[in-house]
């Protein structure tokens, strides 16, 4: 059976802003890194954000890449080290 397209919408959007909300900055304050956490946040939060978009204009497509990419942000700050996560169900840690 294939994958329902607006249900993995929902559920990859969920897990983008829970994510959002969990990505706690792992570096000291105004160190190169903690620019480097605050760069990949933007970027996902930024996917986030444009995911939204596409959802309310009526494209799943593009909505479901924007939060995929965004939470890839995110997955590779937490691999990186400038995120402190707890979470395995929300990173890949």
């Amino acid at each position: 059976m294939p994958a329902n397209l607006n249900e993995k919408v929902k559920r990859y959007e969920n897990l983008l802003r829970q994510a959002l909300k969990k990505a706690e900055f792992a570096p000291i304050k105004d160190s190169h890194m903690y620019n480097v956490a605050n760069d990949f946040h933007t970027m996902a939060r930024s996917y986030y954000e444009d995911g939204i978009h596409f959802v309310n204009k009526g494209d799943p497509v593009n909505a479901l890449i924007c939060f995929s990419y965004g939470h890839a942000w995110l997955d590779a700050g937490a691999r990186l080290g400038v995120f402190r996560v707890d979470d395995e169900n929300l990173f890949t840690i």
